[in-house]
């Protein structure tokens, strides 16, 4: 990443008051489950969107990044969804959302803020949770609100929601705000309690492996809100408020009252969560060499019911297993992005070998493909 201090100073002539960073996320099981209330099992990743910050003396915020040409200006006493766009919709997105919600920013003076991110965008890494919860973090700090990480959180997801128009669970936001090394979030998404489950992958030699399509998506468009919107037909259907309040033993009489498609998404949401609950058990008694079948079985529901995977991602994880991975599955919203394996580390350049090969035979794109460290929340560095 650049030198985010020295980025700043050559961009605004005087020196940053500090410097707060965010990671992205990859969620290790559980898609799909969040905006129905349900359960998810993500942790923050090694590569983190920071945002370096100084006060200014008016009620304006001046937007700069180290990947966009350029400045955007708001105006603290004039944040509307109609004059946000682009990139900035999710720092300013956030500010709008915390006056919205009657967040005292009476006395908040203006900000000049530099963004720089190594989160890989479009890749199903949550860039955009980790932009949201750096300028959240910061807004917290600078303006002395007082917000806990999981109101950080959730004023991100209102970002999300309604400044960029992505009809997003809590998931992304409580990942990159909550994360701890070598931990997992799990979040009841209902409840929204959420609390760190131990993985060990350090102790059992094992790290987790990206592979990103690169086969691009774009959350506010597209299939997402297609199965936002089947899911809710179900649930209303079922006479239920979200997914959540249904189990394995509601989908007989799901399956007589549902359309197919509409029956297999249910089923996804309702086993997911189940998945969800049995990874936090093993991982307790056994660890987290014991997941792979779960995780195998998360990635056959969102193929075969959810039909949110792409080929690339398909033949990666199924090569990911064969290789010797423990189990493998995307990672994500889907409609292209990531998947991740459970790899031994002794075999991961092995197993990264075996998809790349794999993925050119069969004629498609070149992935990205790097291991991912279990790694601390939104934070301040400097």
């Amino acid at each position: 990443m650049t030198d985010i201090r020295e980025a700043f100073e050559a961009a605004y002539g005087h020196a940053a008051d500090g410097v707060w960073s965010s990671p992205g996320r990859v969620n290790l099981i559980g898609e799909h489950t969040d905006y129905n209330n349900g359960f998810v099992l993500p942790f923050g990743i090694d590569y983190r969107t920071s945002a370096a910050v100084a006060v200014r003396e008016d009620r304006e915020i001046h937007l700069r990044s180290t990947f966009a040409e350029g400045e955007v200006v708001g105006n603290l006493d004039a944040l509307t969804l109609e004059s946000m766009s682009g990139w900035s919709a999710y720092v300013l997105g956030v500010a709008w959302a915390m006056a919205d919600a009657g967040v005292d920013l009476a006395a908040a003076r203006g900000l000049d803020i530099l963004i720089d991110s190594d989160v890989p965008v479009g890749a199903g890494l949550s860039s955009s949770a980790a932009l949201e919860c750096a300028a959240g973090a910061a807004f917290n700090e600078l303006w002395g609100l007082g917000l806990d990480k999981l109101a950080i959180a959730r004023f991100g997801r209102v970002a999300e929601n309604k400044a960029v128009g992505a009809p997003t669970g809590l998931l992304d936001q409580a990942a990159s705000m909550l994360a701890e090394d070598d931990h997992v979030v799990f979040l009841d998404c209902d409840t929204e309690e959420a609390r760190p489950v131990a993985l060990h992958l350090k102790d059992k030699g094992l790290g987790i492996l990206v592979t990103n399509s690169n086969v691009e998506h774009e959350h506010a468009t597209g299939g997402y809100g297609d199965r936002f919107a089947s899911c809710a037909k179900g649930a209303e259907a079922l006479g239920v408020t979200t997914l959540r309040e249904i189990g394995a033993d509601d989908l007989p009489r799901a399956q007589e009252l549902l359309d197919d498609e509409t029956y297999r998404r249910v089923r996804h949401v309702v086993t997911e969560n189940q998945r969800v609950l049995d990874t936090v058990a093993v991982l307790a008694a056994e660890g987290p060499t014991a997941i792979g079948d779960l995780l195998n079985a998360s990635q056959a529901s969102m193929r075969d019911d959810f039909e949110i995977t792409v080929p690339e991602i398909d033949l990666a994880c199924d090569t990911a297993v064969a290789a010797g991975a423990i189990g493998a599955r995307m990672t994500g919203g889907g409609f292209g992005g990531s998947s991740i394996a459970l790899v031994p580390l002794d075999k991961a350049d092995a197993i990264a070998s075996a998809i790349r090969t794999a993925l050119s035979d069969a004629g498609m794109r070149e992935a990205t493909i790097f291991t991912v460290t279990p790694s601390q929340g939104a934070r301040r560095d400097h």
